[in-house]
């Protein structure tokens, strides 16, 4: 697939992007930044209110939620444009997928997302019941009207949040140097701490817990391959999942996937698709890693231009 072969060039979205490397310090200016946006957000949403515009919750999402990202993504471009004369940058999205292929991958990484959330669910399970404001809300997220909510949920998220999350805080991190030359920190630490940082994002315990775990398949696959295509897709899997399944009336009302099974069956379920989460992290494991860093190619004005 054409969408999956390699390139030099960074999406032109996030060219000047690739030049603002953000370290500890960046990842909280960047994290003030969405808080910000999402301040932005409300207040447009309220001015609509004041003029006679008013919107359903469907809406109020489609309207607020682009707008939480645009504070972080004017700093990122202002910074990038500072820095493109002085610092190396490092870019967004890259396509190393050696031994297996784009195409081979996406499909593995499709398959790992989907049996992660089997698994993931038995850890739901075990969770405190949501307070109902919160259960009502995030389940307005899946059973509104099925387009608009696959526009936020299944398209806006992908984008935005895996720019954020893997692409700049992950992408960062990785890249980030002491003063001595050094890396700031270890791949494993950096993959850690952004997915922390993804977790921290969703602002609720019971939601923070599935994208930390998601978090940090999402980061190894980045960390590999330099692919924020992999990681949207991924995002895009998983979301688009849970939108499916909240729009089928006899699941509507489960809170778990065990409360339709037998424990044998659930259990066998279960365990099969902790295995095919292994095998398909065994396989990411043998993509080959441009840098100890990970494989975000680095980049100059020359080439960007």
């Amino acid at each position: 697939m054409a969408f999956f072969r390699k390139g030099r060039r960074s999406y032109d979205l996030y060219s000047t992007h690739a030049y603002y490397v953000p370290g500890i310090g960046g990842m909280f200016v960047l994290l003030a930044l969405l808080l910000a946006g999402s301040l932005l957000g409300g207040l447009v949403v309220g001015l609509l209110s004041a003029v006679g515009v008013t919107l359903n919750n469907d809406w109020v999402m489609i309207v607020s939620y682009p707008l939480m990202f645009i504070p972080p993504m004017m700093y990122a471009s202002y910074a990038g444009r500072r820095n493109i004369m002085f610092d190396k940058g490092y870019s967004l999205d890259n396509s190393h997928y050696h031994p297996y292929g784009g195409f081979s991958l996406a499909v593995i990484a499709v398959i790992m997302v989907l049996s992660s959330a089997f698994v993931l669910d038995a850890v739901n399970s075990i969770l405190p019941p949501m307070p109902e404001w919160l259960e009502e809300t995030l389940k307005g997220l899946t059973t509104g009207n099925i387009w608009l909510n696959f526009i936020c949920v299944s398209i806006f998220a992908p984008i935005f949040e895996e720019w954020l999350c893997r692409g700049m805080v992950l992408r960062g991190l990785l890249n980030s140097t002491r003063e001595d030359g050094t890396p700031l920190m270890s791949p494993t630490v950096a993959i850690v701490v952004s997915a922390l940082f993804f977790a921290v994002i969703h602002l609720n315990p019971w939601q923070a817990i599935t994208a930390f775990a998601i978090g940090l398949l999402m980061g190894y696959v980045y960390y590999k391959t330099g692919s924020l295509k992999l990681t949207m897709l991924m995002h895009f899997t998983n979301n688009t999942f849970a939108l499916v399944l909240g729009h089928i009336d006899s699941l509507k009302d489960v809170e778990n996937l065990r409360d339709v099974m037998t424990p044998w069956v659930y259990a066998l379920v279960w365990a099969l698709n902790l295995v095919i989460v292994i095998a398909a992290l065994y396989a990411f494991r043998n993509v080959e890693t441009v840098r100890a860093q990970g494989s975000c190619d680095e980049v100059s004005p020359e080439i960007e231009d």
